[in-house]
């Protein structure tokens, strides 16, 4: 399985306090054709708070498989502690979400289990007491048959991929504004010094610059 780091970054590496392009973001994300993405539940929660006007009340449609077309991507959500209970729907909603699956541990709440299985959300038990990535791709691979995994999602989640050797390739959409005393740094976790050969780089309107490596593992 390919897995492909995606992330929004300022020209100094900040992940935040800047307002993302979100369109060109997400043009790039698909033109990977991914099977799946990979989004940490903090990642999630952050995106509810600055994109979403307050979390909308569940529907009948919310309780049920989505039926759309078969080339959008998987989402799968870490969450074995349950922080996205009362908040799943809002991801089955998202027109380019073909739908959920929910990687957990053993150490789930059971409250959160009869949670998605009454909404029929597909769940993955994968590690004791947190989500054991391994297992879960291993899972991935051979339940969805998911060739390439896009992780759009937050430096904890991403950092601890590398950290893992996880990653194959990592991209970068630059956007021309600097930080300066207030980054949240992408990569601030990273353990190690990783070598990575560059393999695209093209530029975009309005001074928007996507980069894209290989990792060497």
């Amino acid at each position: 399985m390919k897995l492909i780091l995606h992330n929004s970054i300022s020209i100094d590496g900040s992940l935040t306090n800047f307002e993302p392009n979100m369109g060109l973001h997400y043009k790039i994300a698909g033109s990977y054709k991914p099977g799946g993405h990979l989004i940490g539940s903090n990642t999630i929660i952050a995106g509810i708070k600055m994109y979403g006007e307050g979390v909308p009340e569940e529907g009948t449609s919310d309780f049920k498989k989505q039926k759309r077309d078969t080339s959008l991507p998987l989402w799968f959500i870490p969450d074995s502690k349950g922080l996205l209970q009362g908040l799943l729907h809002t991801c089955r909603q998202f027109e380019f979400c073909r739908d959920v699956i929910v990687l957990i541990s053993e150490s789930t709440p059971d409250t959160y289990i009869k949670h998605l299985q009454e909404r029929n959300y597909d769940f993955l038990i994968a590690g004791i007491e947190k989500v054991d990535f391994k297992t879960a791709f291993d899972l991935i691979s051979e339940k969805y048959n998911v060739r390439t995994i896009l992780a759009d999602t937050g430096s904890i989640l991403g950092n601890l991929l590398l950290n893992h050797g996880f990653v194959d390739e990592i991209s970068l959409l630059i956007h021309p504004v600097l930080i300066g005393i207030r980054p949240y740094p992408v990569f601030s976790e990273v353990a190690k010094n990783f070598r990575l050969i560059l393999q695209k780089s093209e530029i975009h309107e309005d001074g928007f610059v996507h980069l894209v490596y290989t990792v060497e593992q």
